[in-house]
């Protein structure tokens, strides 16, 4: 199951397991068990401590592997083989069950091991899914570190009767006792404030009770973190305030454009940044969306959890999101066959009829990602032709499942209540409507900069850009801005991080002007 190089990388991580790892095996005589058998005898062929005991439940999915931390009577579960991007999963809950120290704070773990209650989680996965592990591993601290907390992960391609009664359609998708707990992407700290309300509270106070800072960044994703790198440097009190680090890079599954660097992805590049920001005295507050920002003699960030965060500059790198057709339909099928991730929603429509919607470089890829899945997929353009590149273009049409319409414009999505059943699009030459049956819908049209919070106090394009200048200033003084929720025209992950580097140092050029407190004082008393 595993080469020779893997198995010798994965003996030198096991070398820090410090007490028994139980793998419980539930299998039957497909091949996916035999499989799941092979992994789970070459991962006890690295290490001593790891043993391998079959389950005695019939009740039991099958295949499915527990992993067992047989000190503390915890476990985690894998329903299907966890390879591909959860294979990182799997390494990470061994060596957790095995006492190797998690990269938490102890007040979280603590929080963890506290909480009352019952809590059986179950998460959807497709294995292509670049967003799943976050979540997958997530729960499966919680589970290992607490026993009355369950997790099992569910390989969606493999239990499709499963996914198929609950009507999953986008993954990860999490269930707690149950019934649907959220959809996409979730990080521990946003499960934990969900479960434990009185936590919440606890943060506001904490946030509330922070110093103001010399910088603050609004935003944790390429820009941000650069921005953030640069004002450490300068010794400069930082902060970073998100909803998640990394921002939509995170969604990003190939990098082959970012200098240096001839192949990566997202979670991988992401990790990186963090880890660079981390070695400097960097305020990280991640799960925390802004509100509103305004000036009296600080600047003050408001978030929506209602705290309030002061700094003598800000910089805004919130970046932006996938835009929405905003058509009948759409916001009800969410989830249920609308999807804006093919590489994570793709292989829940496997044999299927979709469509997406966009002729750009985002809409052919995609296109193209899904032709090697599902049954059939039409893409929909508004304009008279598309707009990516050449070889893409060639790509597509090479294929012979893809079709492409032209000067479509899509009016609605339509459903049966529970899912998706098709759409309506408009054929702009005549104006005539037209319905395609459709599995699933994947909108890729393009981005929509998030920068709602600083509307009315801040200059915005009618597009929503913040305007800067080439130093990266606002209209507010003391505000600076970077990244994909500005003018700047091209939006590009290495452009993104310049346009951060540019506006921490002129927050920096900034500060350094500022007459001091005492200084002015004087002055206006004079």
């Amino acid at each position: 199951m595993l080469d020779a190089k893997i198995k010798q990388q994965l003996k030198q991580h096991f070398s820090a397991i410090k007490q028994p790892v139980e793998l419980v095996l539930s299998l039957d005589d497909s091949n996916k068990a035999k499989e799941l058998k092979a992994l789970s005898d070459d991962l006890a062929s690295v290490s001593e401590l790891i043993e391998i005991r079959q389950a005695n439940d019939v009740n039991e999915r099958k295949p499915m592997m527990w992993v067992r931390d047989k000190t503390h009577a915890t476990q985690a579960g894998f329903a299907g083989v966890p390879m591909g991007h959860e294979f990182t999963s799997l390494i990470l809950a061994v060596l957790q069950a095995g006492g190797h120290p998690v990269k938490q704070s102890a007040d979280v773990i603590e929080q963890i091991r506290n909480l009352p209650g019952e809590y059986h989680f179950e998460t959807y996965i497709s294995l292509s899914c670049q967003n799943c592990p976050e979540v997958v591993q997530a729960l499966n601290l919680m589970a290992l570190i607490n026993p009355n907390i369950t997790h099992v992960m569910i390989d969606g391609g493999v239990f499709s009767e499963e996914v198929a009664q609950r009507k999953v359609m986008a993954v990860p998708s999490v269930y707690l006792n149950g019934e649907i707990f959220s959809q996409g992407r979730i990080a521990l700290g946003e499960i934990l404030k969900r479960i434990d309300t009185g936590a919440a509270a606890k943060e506001v106070e904490q946030l509330q009770q922070k110093d103001p800072f010399d910088v603050l960044v609004v935003g944790g994703g390429p820009a941000g973190a650069a921005a953030a790198i640069y004002a450490a440097r300068k010794g400069l009190r930082t902060g970073i305030v998100a909803e998640r680090f990394g921002g939509q890079v995170m969604d990003t599954v190939g990098i082959e454009n970012f200098i240096s660097v001839k192949k990566t992805e997202g979670p991988k590049l992401v990790a990186g940044l963090e880890e660079h920001v981390k070695d400097y005295a960097v305020d990280i507050m991640q799960q925390q969306r802004a509100s509103s920002i305004s000036r009296n003699t600080l600047v003050e960030v408001g978030l929506e959890s209602g705290a309030t965060l002061q700094s003598k500059s800000v910089i805004v790198a919130t970046g932006a999101r996938w835009r929405k057709m905003n058509v009948p339909g759409e916001q009800e099928y969410s989830g249920k066959g609308v999807a804006y991730c093919p590489h994570c929603d793709g292989p829940l429509f496997k044999s299927k009829k979709v469509a997406v919607i966009g002729g750009g470089n985002s809409g052919i890829e995609a296109a193209i990602d899904l032709a090697g899945i599902v049954e059939h997929v039409t893409v929909l353009e508004f304009d008279s032709k598309l707009r990516a590149d050449e070889v893409l273009q060639r790509k597509a049409e090479s294929m012979g499942n893809i079709d492409i319409i032209t000067q479509a414009l899509t009016t609605e999505v339509n459903g049966d209540g529970q899912s998706v059943t098709g759409l309506t699009y408009t054929d702009r030459r005549d104006n005539s409507s037209h319905e395609i049956a459709l599995a699933g819908i994947f909108v890729q049209i393009g981005l929509v900069p998030n920068s709602e919070f600083v509307d009315g106090d801040i200059d915005l394009t009618k597009r929503g850009e913040i305007i800067i200048n080439e130093r990266g200033e606002t209209s507010m003084e003391g505000v600076f801005a970077a990244g994909d929720v500005t003018t700047t025209p091209y939006k590009q992950i290495i452009i993104a991080m310049g346009g951060g580097a540019t506006a921490s140092l002129s927050a920096f050029d900034y500060l350094i002007r500022q007459q001091p407190a005492s200084h002015a004082e004087a002055e206006r008393a004079a």
